[in-house]
């Protein structure tokens, strides 16, 4: 295979600000493409300040590696992700954006979308998904929704007021709000917070304490009115058997995760468990959300919205209709340029 890579700074709408007050104007991310013959797939990871690899940290890796990381027969990408886990042990940031621009390239060799390889079929009975609204002052956060009308929300807490925005958010809508506290409560506070937050009508909680505050989730989880999503506290396969009664579900983020191949055997394990399975998105913009919505048939929850926040693309081939999600059709990702 030919190996190319390239790096995108894409700005966002609004900044992007989470809980402990971390922000950013641009999500940077690296853009992988693995040509075959008259094929070539595309792969994306976003940089992630919370997991300490920065774009030159990938580019560094795959500049020391890239004769071995292009010379594979790509028979099998879940064979081409393994042979890339051990390539890249620290950095599965890295490994993501190439697995996914193997699957990518596969699925247009053998003719067909992902979610056809996988055996899983597109309906109109798809997750919905979210739009996300970080936080700011309540009075700009519901600006930002209602510059937004859309069916779901992902709203970001971890602030002094958050009841107070919900409560001005809600006074604005009737749509489904999603909280995402990015660990930023302490026990007392989330168990205090919790139900008032379900008198809201908030469907449900995101990562509420530090991952690894496992005796409180222990505490949070029996006591819990709404479900509660594990983000930090699953990065990887390991952490999927660990959340089982600790949280309701897990949300799962590929290139955290290290791609589509490992992502495929946590949503197995969570079902076994079972755990609901949310996939949710780290600013990706369309090929790194488009390998996202290829796992719609068998998702509960999705938030894949780096598109709609963004101001600029990578890529076409997703589009979103009051929160559906549509993809092309075409083999493989689906996307064009």
């Amino acid at each position: 295979m030919e190996l190319r890579y390239t790096r995108t700074s894409l700005p966002f709408a609004h900044p992007f600000t989470i809980s402990n007050g971390r922000t950013k104007t641009h999500q940077e991310a690296l853009l992988v493409a693995l040509n075959l013959g008259p094929f070539t797939g595309y792969g994306e990871a976003p940089a992630i300040a919370y997991y300490d690899i920065t774009v030159d940290k990938m580019i560094a890796d795959l500049t020391a590696k890239h004769k071995m990381a292009a010379k594979f027969a790509m028979t099998d990408p879940e064979r081409y992700w393994h042979y890339l886990h051990h390539l890249f042990p620290d950095n599965p940031f890295l490994v993501a954006a190439l697995d996914i621009a193997g699957w990518d390239l596969y699925g247009q060799m053998k003719g067909k979308p992902l979610y056809e390889l996988w055996d899983t079929s597109w309906s109109e009975e798809l997750p919905v998904c979210d739009f996300t609204i970080g936080i700011d002052s309540p009075e700009k956060m519901v600006e930002k929704m209602l510059a937004k009308p859309w069916p779901i929300y992902k709203i970001k807490l971890g602030t002094p007021d958050d009841i107070g925005i919900i409560k001005a958010l809600r006074e604005k809508t009737a749509a489904i709000f999603r909280v995402d506290a990015n660990a930023g409560w302490t026990t007392e506070q989330a168990v205090a917070l919790i139900p008032e937050l379900a008198e809201l009508g908030v469907e449900l909680v995101e990562q509420p304490l530090a991952k690894d505050n496992w005796e409180g989730m222990k505490l949070l989880y029996a006591s819990s009115s709404l479900p509660l999503m594990a983000d930090e506290s699953c990065v990887g396969e390991k952490d999927v058997a660990k959340c089982a009664g600790y949280f309701h579900g897990i949300n799962i983020k590929l290139t955290k995760c290290s791609g589509i191949t490992p992502a495929r055997r946590m949503i197995k394990e969570a079902r076994e468990l079972g755990l609901k399975v949310m996939m949710g998105s780290m600013n990706e913009s369309v090929i790194g959300s488009a390998a996202i919505a290829h796992f719609l048939p068998q998702l509960d929850y999705v938030d894949m919205d780096g598109p709609l926040l963004l101001t600029e693309s990578n890529a076409k081939g997703i589009t979103y209709n009051n929160g559906k999600v549509q993809l092309t059709g075409k083999p493989g990702l689906g996307i064009f340029f």
